[in-house]
């Protein structure tokens, strides 16, 4: 199939996977619209520009997820929405509920309402291995698949707000994606290694760099 005028768009296009992501989009023949936090911040816009196509075929959005209208916009038009934008925080959360697990949340809702109201055709979710484990009570000498999800009771009494957020995020996607008749994908990255785009190191690798330089210890 032709994918030559098609319509696609990224949200967290300016990421680690999301900037990956753009540039197959555009070698592969796709007009994409990447989602940025701040249009005016050349770390998350000028990789993204530099890109082979992107002076014809890249246009760039500033959305709030917790902004349904600047969302709306964004995916008005598209065949597909690829949805990867949900905060991830290396360091301590002051804040859960309004740093990571609104935004993780309502903004995959909004996501999926806007495609819907604009007749998407499909949305993949970037969920993460973080929604399948830790799941403490989960039998050792069965395979983790679908039906596991993480202890949610076990994250809110440890504080891990980030795989909260991710499952809460995932079953939030299924729950839409069967009440409402959209076509929903989602995919679990674990951890993300290897060459990056953008000029500033995602999660993963900063983990990595800190456990290199013995700070993390």
């Amino acid at each position: 199939m032709s994918t030559e005028g098609e319509v696609v768009c990224v949200t967290g296009g300016s990421g680690c996977i999301g900037s990956w992501l753009v540039r197959l989009l555009l070698e592969r023949g796709y007009a994409v619209r990447a989602t940025v936090k701040n249009l005016k911040d050349e770390k998350e816009t000028k990789h993204l520009q530099a890109m082979e196509g992107a002076d014809s075929r890249l246009r760039l959005y500033q959305i709030e997820l917790l902004d349904y209208d600047s969302i709306l916009a964004a995916v008005d038009g598209c065949a597909g929405v690829f949805h990867l934008a949900s905060p991830c925080i290396v360091d301590k959360v002051q804040d859960p509920q309004r740093e990571l697990l609104d935004p993780a949340i309502k903004g995959t809702r909004n996501v999926l309402t806007a495609a819907k109201e604009k007749g998407v055709r499909r949305v993949v979710v970037t969920s993460s291995i973080s929604a399948i484990t830790p799941s403490p009570k989960w039998p050792a000498d069965v395979v983790k698949a679908e039906d596991c999800w993480t202890d949610m009771d076990y994250c809110e009494q440890n504080g891990l707000w980030y795989p909260l957020s991710k499952t809460l995020a995932e079953k939030a996607a299924w729950g839409f994606a069967k009440e409402k008749g959209l076509d929903v994908v989602v995919v679990n990255p674990g951890t993300v290694m290897g060459p990056v785009i953008p000029p500033t190191l995602n999660a993963s690798m900063l983990m990595l760099l800190r456990l290199l330089q013995a700070t993390a210890i």
